[in-house]
């Protein structure tokens, strides 16, 4: 079994999910108690806020560069960002050490071509919905995503870092974010990403009015899939299209 390297606290409420999804998709695959083999880089969210509302993204990527560093140092075999709107640094972290990243965005577009869909709505914070990495990392698959409108987007991102980041699940939110949902599905989305690895926390498939994929998830089984693949090493390199080779 390959050992998974995870950059996460941001926040922490999300990376105590992906450590859950991850063990849960190891024991499924092996049985008994097989778990999946985790080294964890928590960082204080606090300090990666305080950059991303600066707009001092270098000194971010400079932060998980040396994170991801230090997980290779201890052994990692390859290493997940545990945050979507953290991707934005993705290829610098990736540049920092010699083993893969695990892209969620591209493969939260594999999932989604594998699917059939073509157009779908990004619920996410307002750097992942405003910056444009997303979208265009999204474009290399041939998908067209949507964004919600202005005031969408800040209820999006207020509830995102107001209330999941701090471990508050409310009821408000999550309506908020099904209507958000109907409405870009009458602009044509087919289909909605989660795209903040705290969303799900408040919203799941089975509330939403479109197909829904969940980032995190799809991120979570990636890296599984990674740690029981067979023997041969994967050479220890990142592809700007989100996949590990």
């Amino acid at each position: 079994m390959r050992r998974i390297g995870l950059l996460g606290g941001m926040s922490w409420e999300s990376t105590a999910t992906y450590y859950k999804l991850i063990n849960e998709g190891v024991r499924e695959a092996m049985g008994g108690l097989a778990s999946a083999d985790i080294l964890l880089r928590s960082l204080d969210f606090q300090a990666v806020v305080a950059l991303q509302k600066a707009d001092r993204w270098d000194e971010a990527a400079r932060l998980l560069g040396d994170a991801a560093q230090g997980l290779e140092a201890a052994g990692a075999d390859c290493i997940l960002i545990c945050t979507n709107t953290m991707h934005l640094v993705a290829e610098q972290v990736a540049a920092s050490c010699d083993i893969p990243l695990i892209h969620i965005i591209g493969e939260t577009a594999r999932a989604l071509n594998a699917a059939g869909h073509r157009r779908p709505l990004l619920l996410a914070t307002r750097y992942s919905m405003e910056h444009g990495f997303y979208a265009e990392h999204m474009r290399r698959y041939g998908l067209d995503i949507l964004i919600p409108d202005a005031d969408d987007r800040m209820a999006c991102h207020n509830a995102i870092f107001d209330e999941l980041c701090q471990g508050v699940v409310s009821a408000g939110a999550r309506q908020t974010l099904i209507e958000m949902t109907r409405r870009g599905a009458m602009r044509g989305a087919d289909s909605v990403i989660l795209g903040c690895t705290e969303l799900g926390l408040s919203v799941d498939a089975a509330c939403l009015p479109l197909p829904c994929f969940d980032s995190t998830h799809i991120h979570a089984q990636a890296a599984v899939d990674f740690a029981l693949a067979a023997a041969p090493a994967l050479p220890r390199q990142f592809v700007m299209d989100g996949a590990y080779i």
